[in-house]
């Protein structure tokens, strides 16, 4: 009998399980290397408990690899309602900074009319006026400079400030200049290559000039701001010509795929763009003095002071709001331990993947309004009893 018994059990033998969870995991390697041909944009849901509940929205790559999506960020800078209160290369870098913990900045502008250009803050005109009294002092010897200054050209040392000034002007600005008239006279590839090596990629004479000598209109706002990158839009000189043109470029944004949208500017005026931009799906930060009417229409309210003071951190760009729902929505979908994938078509599908613990999975679609498109044998001895 016991021949008989292990005869059966070397011909039919039992199926061996794995001790694993019957659902698949993120951790589950076959998940990871599933390739669907074709859905070539999915969106991944977590449903556990300890993962986020938001929706991560993956593409495809190169390499055929599915990874989270880029989301792109827009900068627009009303300069008329909110010019930098500092020098304006930091306040641009920051503000920078600050827009890249969203995501990868494809833009920032900034948009005002020429006023603001040859305007003088209260703080340009308060340091010049400290230089000058401090040069004056220097040449009449009440104040001696415990370093001389240096040349950041040739290297040259200078006992005071304006000896330091008329040495860069009586010899590296008159060298720059008779650059400046030989590469006017070449043309084409020339000219290019003469510019390139001589005039534009002379660091050390263009930082030197920046500190040394004084703009002849304004404070050098224009090519500051150019330098940190920023995209710099002079309007017509008339009046709400720059939010006309902020207000453009904000409808344009929500029609080519912009994720975030950082408005820098105190003017109520935009509240509506910002709603629209809302509805739009567009994540809103609003870049301000004070939280006030605009700041309640966006997603995110950051202080003008903090950004160009570098307080402003990334977890300081967490939304309220959105980690109110996203709380919400881990209270309604806890509890199964599956994964749903689903993808952006003309209807919302999902589909859930499933394992027996043998190896195989199945995988079934359905929408929200339609239900599961796989039918039950319920389903299918209901509908024959209903045939004629």
């Amino acid at each position: 009998m016991i021949l008989f018994c292990n005869s059966i059990d070397t011909l039919y033998p039992k199926p061996s399980l794995p001790h694993k969870s019957h659902f698949f995991s993120l951790s589950d390697t076959k998940l990871r290397n599933l390739s669907f041909a074709g859905f070539p944009h999915l969106r991944i849901k977590s449903c556990l408990k300890s993962a986020s509940s938001s929706e991560i929205d993956m593409v495809r790559n190169k390499e055929g690899v599915f990874a989270p999506k880029e989301k792109k960020v827009v900068v627009l800078w009303d300069l008329d309602n909110k010019p930098p209160r500092g020098p304006p290369f930091e306040a641009a870098t920051e503000l920078r900074r600050v827009a890249e913990h969203l995501g990868r900045v494809v833009e920032i502008s900034a948009y005002a009319n020429r006023h603001a250009f040859i305007h003088l803050p209260h703080w340009v005109v308060e340091e010049r006026r400290s230089r000058r009294s401090l040069d004056f002092a220097e040449r009449k010897g009440e104040v001696v400079p415990e370093e001389p200054y240096v040349c950041g050209v040739c290297g040259r040392k200078c006992r005071t400030n304006l000896d330091l000034k008329k040495h860069f002007k009586q010899l590296h600005e008159r060298e720059r200049q008779k650059k400046v008239n030989r590469m006017r006279s070449l043309k084409g590839k020339k000219r290019q290559k003469f510019k390139e090596r001589y005039v534009s990629g002379n660091e050390k004479y263009n930082e030197a000039a920046r500190r040394l000598l004084t703009p002849k209109v304004g404070y050098g706002l224009e090519a500051e701001l150019r330098r940190a990158g920023v995209y710099v839009k002079t309007v017509e000189d008339k009046p709400q010509a720059a939010d006309w043109a902020v207000k453009r470029q904000i409808q344009h944004s929500m029609t080519r795929g912009i994720d975030w949208l950082v408005l820098v500017s105190d003017d109520k005026d935009f509240s509506d763009m910002l709603r629209k931009a809302r509805e739009a799906d567009l994540g809103t930060v609003v870049v301000s003095d004070r939280d006030g009417v605009l700041g309640r229409q966006a997603d995110l309210w950051v202080p003008w002071m903090g950004v160009e003071n570098g307080e402003i951190g990334e977890k300081d760009l967490v939304p309220e709001k959105r980690r109110r729902f996203d709380e919400e929505g881990e209270e309604e979908e806890e509890g199964d331990g599956l994964f749903s994938l689903a993808y952006d078509e003309d209807e919302r599908e999902e589909m859930r993947v499933e394992s027996d613990g043998f190896g195989r999975f199945s995988v079934s679609a359905f929408s929200e309004d339609e239900g599961d498109f796989a039918l039950s044998d319920s389903d299918d001895d209901s509908d024959d009893e209903l045939s004629f």
